[in-house]
């Protein structure tokens, strides 16, 4: 949601614009990849150990994340590729490659392409799921526990690519970083794979401590949520202003600090209870559902293919023309969103539970 709030600001005056990505600045998705580690790590963690030894089980895991993630992907994928084929001039393949889309490497180890930018994301939670599980296996194979396994995976990833950024960073040439620009930053640390993979990991560790330490997990719930938002606020607010985003935090060690922060969050925000027939819930579980989509549809398809190929210079005041264009991006990424879910992402998920298509997989 706070990245669909975050691109919507490119669409409002440039003051205002200013204005709520200070509000918005919190680099959202590296909220939702702790989310994501924890919600699949809980997943991973209770089908390992409900399921060991049985056959399987990996080829069962992959199919149910990935009949949720790449249908609709590819969809987006499919639709902006003709798109801009058709009609964006200069627009190449041999520039942005579609095998690379498909197969999710288009910025496993270098910088993300121009076209459908907001992608970048994606690959890391793909590749999430595609090394992970394996990984854990091995220490399953070599007699070690699943609580065991599980823990070692995560921290050893920690360690991996926190290692890399120091070695990327380190590798920078000295004189070009105090003009080390946010483009640079964002290309080389933020949005790659190789980068970004241990953000997931600290969501694995809170489904750990969750699923094997539940009587701490929660004990200590109020206290955590109080560090967490203490660790956001003087990440944003103290360390931020006052240091370079060419420096050794901001390429290192940063990611791990809002990742860390997000995970002092989960205890309370696990346990978290609200009236379940509410108007605030219903409305929260909506956005839940159509989340996916959302974050599919609201910057390359509905921005810049369509926002942007309409005349809005006919409308005079650039307020009403900026609100215009703020209600109606708002507008179509919910609706299209909400008819993508219901006609295509519940078709597509329900095949996952088709017994023919389990026979023909055997799973």
């Amino acid at each position: 949601m706070t990245v669909v709030i975050g691109h919507g600001t490119y669409l409002l005056p440039s003051n205002l614009s200013k204005i709520c990505s200070h509000i918005f600045g919190y680099d959202g998705v590296s909220i939702f990849f702790v989310l994501s580690g924890f919600l699949i790590g809980g997943i991973l963690i209770k089908t390992l150990e409900k399921k060991r030894g049985q056959k399987r089980v990996l080829l069962n895991f992959w199919i149910r994340r990935w009949f949720r993630t790449i249908p609709p992907y590819f969809l987006i994928l499919t639709i902006l590729l003709i798109s801009h084929l058709l009609f964006a001039k200069g627009f190449s393949f041999s520039k942005n490659s579609p095998l690379n889309f498909f197969t999710f490497t288009q910025n496993l180890f270098y910088r993300h392409p121009d076209f459908f930018p907001e992608a970048w994301s994606l690959p890391i939670e793909e590749w999430f799921y595609l090394l992970i599980p394996p990984i854990i296996l091995v220490f399953i194979f070599f007699k070690r526990s699943v609580k065991t396994s599980v823990l070692c995976t995560a921290l050893s990833i920690l360690i991996v690519i926190t290692l890399f950024r120091f070695y990327r960073y380190s590798n920078i040439p000295v004189e070009t970083l105090p003009d080390f620009s946010l483009e640079e930053w964002d290309l080389q640390f933020r949005k790659q794979v190789i980068t970004r993979l241990d953000s997931l990991m600290f969501g694995m560790i809170g489904a750990f401590l969750q699923y094997y330490y539940r009587e701490y997990w929660l004990k200590y719930k109020k206290t955590l949520l109080c560090l967490g938002v203490l660790l956001f606020v003087i990440n944003k607010f103290f360390i931020d202003p006052s240091i370079s985003i060419g420096s050794l935090y901001n390429c290192v060690f940063s990611f791990s600090v809002t990742s860390f922060a997000t995970l002092l969050l989960l205890p309370f925000l696990s346990d978290f209870k609200t009236y379940k027939n509410g108007f605030i819930q219903k409305s929260i579980t909506t956005i839940s559902l159509i989340s996916y989509s959302m974050y599919l549809v609201n910057l390359s398809l509905v921005q810049l293919l369509i926002l942007n190929h309409i005349p809005w210079d006919i409308i005079p005041n650039r307020y009403i023309m900026g609100g215009t264009r703020y209600l109606l991006y708002w507008f179509l990424t919910i609706s299209l969103s909400m008819t993508i879910y219901k006609y295509f992402e519940v078709p597509t998920m329900n095949l996952r539970d088709n017994k023919t298509i389990k026979k023909w997989l055997r799973i």
